[in-house]
């Protein structure tokens, strides 16, 4: 039985229109969690121009041929069609068997985004600890800073969880969980963050989503990126830091956040354990 015991994979999409988030770091590092825990992962890159995603996956296997190694990953493909019946169709084909398909999306307004982020099962919306991010999702009063209006974004997500509320007895579906990850760039003055945080809060009771802890700003993640490794391939990166060590950690506390329904056979070992394994 699939992960949530639903006819298909369980649906992660990570999505914001707004670029720089870290939604492709985050995207890889999960899917490679939970390959990790025995779970069969898919994956599907929206953006056929950057490819993040997708590259960060080639690297990978090119990584595990060069030093003859074989490591947890998932089967990634790029979305480079014309219409959401072939964004579904290439869902359904790269989905089958696997436990989770993961979706990372572009940095800006896209109508198979759109698409992808009111299909998902859960949907992962990265923000840095900025207004500017906040936007997104919600408008403040620039005196008091008090949330005025949800955002087109929001709105779009509040109706696609009422209808999938309504579909979720007749289709065998979970509800739509919404995770906010909020990343923090290390440099955000202490009152602003207060301010986020608050209004955060404000719209997450207003909307529904879940508000989790993100990544800090740290080098490493850019680092891996050639060799296609994540902080999770323990035994691999050679010589690690203190700051390398704590980024791991973090990702695994925003892994184990995520709430993540496994797969029977995956269900076998303890999520902390098997993310210690990595």
């Amino acid at each position: 039985m699939k992960a949530g015991g639903s006819a298909r994979p369980h649906r992660i999409v990570f999505a914001n229109e707004k670029g720089g988030t870290g939604k492709s770091t985050t995207a890889v590092h999960v899917a490679v969690a939970l390959a990790y825990q025995g779970a069969r992962v898919a994956a599907i890159d929206l953006d056929p121009r950057q490819r993040t995603l997708d590259r960060y996956f080639e690297n990978r296997v090119e990584t595990m041929r060069r030093r003859a190694i074989d490591l947890p990953t998932a089967t990634a493909e790029v979305f480079r069609g014309d219409s959401v019946e072939a964004l579904e169709e290439q869902a359904a084909r790269l989905g089958e068997g696997a436990d989770f398909i993961v979706f990372d999306t572009p940095g800006r307004d896209d109508p198979f985004a759109r698409h992808a982020a009111t299909e998902a099962d859960t949907l992962v919306t990265p923000l840095n600890d900025s207004f500017v991010d906040f936007d997104l999702i919600g408008q403040v009063d620039a005196e008091t800073f008090k949330v005025r209006k949800l955002s087109f974004y929001a709105e779009l997500i509040w109706e696609a969880r009422l209808k999938r509320s309504r579909a979720t007895l007749e289709q065998d579906r979970r509800e739509m969980d919404w995770v906010v990850l909020r990343n923090r760039t290390g440099h955000v003055e202490a009152r602003n963050m207060a301010r986020i945080e608050k209004a955060l809060g404000e719209l997450s009771r207003r909307v529904g989503f879940r508000i989790a802890k993100g990544l800090s700003e740290r080098v490493i993640y850019r680092e891996l990126f050639p060799s296609g490794l994540t902080l999770l391939d323990k035994g691999h990166l050679g010589e690690l830091g203190t700051s390398h060590l704590v980024a791991r950690q973090e990702m695994r506390a925003l892994v184990a956040g995520l709430n993540l329904p496994m797969p029977d056979a995956a269900r076998q070992m303890p999520r902390s354990a098997a993310l210690e394994t990595a």
